[in-house]
């Protein structure tokens, strides 16, 4: 056999190699997604799913204030919806944007689609639910001045970022019983402005932010969903407020 057949082998190894390994990450995430509860789905009227593949649930009231949302790993964005439509109700126009593969890490800048889509929205707020709320911080810090606030639900800002300077409105709202990031949100503190809010839900836990069932190695919540959800709305709503004042 010849170098050059040899070396053509390999390649064509190599590259069937990472053909069939892209695959089984593919089929894992799929396999592994957390799937919305029926509840949830039941909240996504016909028509608040754009062709961009966002939803989106528009103001109940004159506002010029917006919320992008980036889901949690794994987990169907219409999971979200009831916590969404609750706060659009609140007077914001509410954007929950779908990530490939439901995971935020290949989406990062998939929020500077929806505020150019939006023109009349002047005042907004990032955020998202677990890695979602991570690489919501990682678009903040990237790209200085898109947006006026950051919420983080159950999540914070990645160890090597360090936000701690931004001009931004800052919320961290997380469950005492996360079973996930248990210890890790009061020790990103440190890496958020001074003044940023920090809510802890005694009793709420990772899963509850959504619809989606349980979730593998978290907590048992002994707040019920719905006051999770409804703090959590209270909460975003006041930040979002205050960075239209």
């Amino acid at each position: 056999m010849t170098v050059k057949k040899l070396i053509k082998i390999i390649l064509i190894g190599l590259a069937s190699f990472v053909v069939v390994t892209a695959l089984g990450f593919v089929v894992w995430t799929r396999v592994a997604r957390y799937e919305a509860a029926p509840e949830a789905v039941a909240a996504v009227a016909a028509g608040e799913k754009t062709q961009q593949g966002w939803y989106v649930f528009p103001s109940a009231l004159p506002s010029d204030s917006g919320f992008i949302f980036y889901p949690g790993a794994l987990v169907d964005p219409v999971a979200y919806a009831p916590v969404m439509k609750a706060l659009a109700a609140r007077g914001v126009t509410v954007v929950i944007v779908p990530m490939p593969l439901d995971l935020a890490v290949f989406g990062i800048n998939k929020a500077a689609a929806v505020i150019s889509a939006f023109p009349a929205v002047k005042n907004w707020a990032l955020g998202g639910h677990s890695l979602g709320g991570a690489m919501a911080a990682q678009y903040v810090s990237d790209n200085p001045g898109a947006v006026q606030g950051v919420v983080f639900l159950a999540s914070y800002p990645a160890g090597n970022l360090d936000l701690s300077g931004s001009p931004l409105k800052f919320a961290s709202i997380y469950g005492t019983l996360d079973g996930l990031a248990a210890g890790e949100f009061e020790a990103s503190r440190a890496r958020m402005p001074a003044q940023a809010a920090m809510l802890a839900l005694g009793g709420g836990n990772h899963a509850q932010f959504g619809d989606y069932g349980k979730q593998a190695g978290d907590g048992a919540a002994t707040m019920s969903r719905a006051e999770q959800q409804s703090r959590t709305v209270d909460a975003i709503a006041e930040l979002i407020s205050s960075i239209s004042e």
